[in-house]
């Protein structure tokens, strides 16, 4: 397709239609999960066409399966639209006993009682995101995570990020469509894509119409709280500090409105086997799919961030947190983040299926890497390596120049040098 940036989701869904009768991919809006897709169908139906979508409605209503005729794979694009094709595809694929069958793809998780199977064993599911800076092309990738998670000790590079280029790509954000765009461009959209949630697609999600206003403050609240393990009840506060009453119950819907459009996506906790019985943390931490929503939302452009190392900060590791999941699909992991009631943390944990780990302290600046290593090494301490293995490696996530191991073993790594 022209103009198409690779993706790291492209090798992702060649093995799951290799597995699967029919494969969905999930994921905000921009994302690129359409353009993804037809990169690997054979036909394509899109929900969306308008001078169409009645018809398709129509005829989803009547006999779906004549929707499903087409070469495959058949994408079917935005199928929430029409829930029933979830379960005319899972039929489908029973038939015809083949994998690679269909392509679906949504930026929405239509209620539970709109489908009648849950689809297992016959479509797979795949997560996509907005981009990685190694996949826009900012990171020099000159670090990969595969290479650490198989023992590699060789490790140098130069991030070709400056702190200024930085702070323009966490407020342009990794949606395709800005790739190479001017700044104030990138911004605008940012803003567009804030107002279609907020007012279109959060009340959309369950057809229940929500409090625009209160939709904003909640995101501002948020952004606000980005990083952190902020509870309901902070987040209440929060709002009502900027003169925005609001409910527990009603934060606690409209964050699952987001959530289903894939606008939140909260960091879990790990709950590792440790040496001794340290109470762990199980509060998630509070993150958008992509930082651009923070900065939108509370209106911050690039040269702001600059006078405000402090807000940056956080819309740095949120941006590193999004890389790292991104990354982590690729190599069949996930990512975590740690915190015991003693305070001890670990910004993120990179997890694989095959019990392999490495853990990540995220820091900006040089002045924090020692103490960031000290508390890397007493988080290793504290877990229990004869159950869980011993680390594959330990990494500051950062933003200067250089990527180097030091004297202690510790790896780190700009995030303008890292890969899968």
């Amino acid at each position: 397709m022209e103009n198409y940036l690779p993706r790291i989701a492209d090798e992702r869904l060649k093995k799951s239609l290799r597995a699967s009768g029919a494969v969905l991919i999930e994921g905000p809006k921009w994302c690129g999960k359409t353009r993804t897709a037809m990169n690997q169908a054979h036909s394509v139906l899109m929900m969306q066409d308008p001078d169409k979508q009645a018809s398709y409605l129509q005829t989803a209503s009547i006999k779906p399966s004549l929707l499903l005729e087409g070469e495959t794979p058949r994408l079917l694009d935005e199928w929430q639209i029409a829930p029933i094709l979830w379960d005319a595809v899972r039929f489908t694929v029973d038939q015809r006993q083949k994998t690679g069958q269909f392509i679906l793809t949504g930026s929405a998780v239509p209620g539970d009682n709109l489908t009648s199977h849950t689809g297992t064993g016959r479509i797979s599911r795949l997560r996509m995101r907005p981009m990685s800076l190694f996949e826009s092309q900012d990171s020099a990738g000159i670090v990969s995570l595969a290479d650490l998670f198989a023992g590699s000790e060789d490790l140098a590079g130069i991030n070709p990020i400056a702190i200024e280029k930085l702070a323009e790509l966490i407020t342009r954000g990794g949606w395709p469509a800005s790739i190479g765009e001017d700044q104030a461009i990138t911004e605008q959209r940012a803003r567009d894509y804030v107002d279609a949630v907020i007012n279109l697609d959060v009340s959309r999600v369950d057809s229940i119409e929500k409090s625009p206003g209160k939709v904003r403050q909640l995101m501002r609240s948020l952004a606000r709280n980005l990083s952190t393990e902020a509870s309901m009840s902070t987040l209440k506060q929060d709002m009502e500090a900027a003169d925005e009453s609001i409910t527990i119950p009603t934060i606690s819907s409209y964050l699952n409105a987001l959530e289903r459009i894939f606008v939140v996506e909260d960091l879990a906790a790990w709950n590792p086997a440790l040496r001794s019985k340290t109470p762990l943390r199980t509060s998630s931490k509070r993150h958008f799919a992509d930082p651009s929503i923070a900065t939108a939302v509370m209106g911050i452009t690039a040269q702001r961030l600059l006078r405000d190392f402090n807000t940056f900060g956080y819309l740095f590791e949120s941006l590193c947190i999004r890389d790292l999941r991104v990354y982590a699909d690729s190599l069949d992991g996930n990512v975590f983040h740690y915190r015991d009631k003693t305070g001890l943390e670990a910004d993120a944990v990179l997890v694989l299926r095959d019990g392999r780990w490495g853990a990540i302290e995220i820091k900006m600046g040089a002045n924090e890497f020692d103490s960031a290593a000290a508390n890397l090494k007493k988080f290793v301490t504290r877990v229990d390596t004869q159950k869980m293995q011993e680390p594959s490696f330990l990494m500051i996530l950062t933003a200067t120049e250089f990527a180097y191991r030091r004297e202690d073993g510790i790896f780190v790594v700009p995030i303008g040098c890292l890969k899968p």
